[in-house]
């Protein structure tokens, strides 16, 4: 991943149409987001759809790109509020399939059968676990344990006050222990 300079650098040539050095800045970010991304919202042509959107996104706002937060936190919010979205319309769509008989949960990662068993079914457990939170409580979730974000990027990203992702987290961290308490237990 390039420092903030060299995205900088990146982000000015690509302002003036140099393709290849927008190409450099979708190659050095997409992982990343990638990851952020399936952990919102799982794998799948949801996740790829946001992933092209964030990009199409931040291509169509270079010119107004002024450098305030590094671009990692820019195209991070960008997927986050992307993600969020999805998610809504999924809870709307569920909801109204719930109510004609139907059941459409969100799919999760399909198990890496190179792991042991006791490792991927914990795994599992915790992406389904994290899958259940509320989408504001699982973003929180995702940016500061899976992104390792600190609270004040967290906060920048999510556009909430640090005290409001503190106060998420500890109610998302009690939701996951009483969740995966009840896992080990059934």
């Amino acid at each position: 991943m390039p420092s903030p300079r060299d995205d900088s650098v990146l982000v000015a040539r690509a302002a003036q149409g140099d393709e290849s050095a927008f190409r450099a800045l979708v190659l050095a970010h997409e992982a990343a987001l990638a990851r952020t991304i399936t952990a919102m919202i799982g794998v799948g042509d949801d996740a790829d759809d946001v992933g092209q959107e964030t990009f199409v996104r931040f291509f169509r706002a270079l010119d107004r790109f002024r450098g305030d937060a590094e671009l990692r936190t820019y195209l991070t919010r960008i997927a986050m509020n992307l993600s969020l979205d999805v998610l809504a319309r999924r809870r709307r769509r569920i909801g109204w399939l719930r109510l004609v008989g139907s059941d459409a949960d969100p799919p999760l990662e399909a198990p890496d059968a190179s792991e042991g068993a006791g490792e991927e079914e914990q795994r599992v457990m915790v992406r389904k676990a994290v899958a259940e939170l509320d989408p504001k409580h699982r973003a929180v979730v995702v940016l500061r344990f899976l992104e390792a974000r600190s609270t004040k990027e967290t906060a920048e990203i999510l556009g909430v006050p640090e005290g409001t992702v503190m106060s998420r987290l500890k109610r998302a961290l009690g939701k996951l222990k009483l969740t995966l308490d009840l896992e080990a237990k059934s």
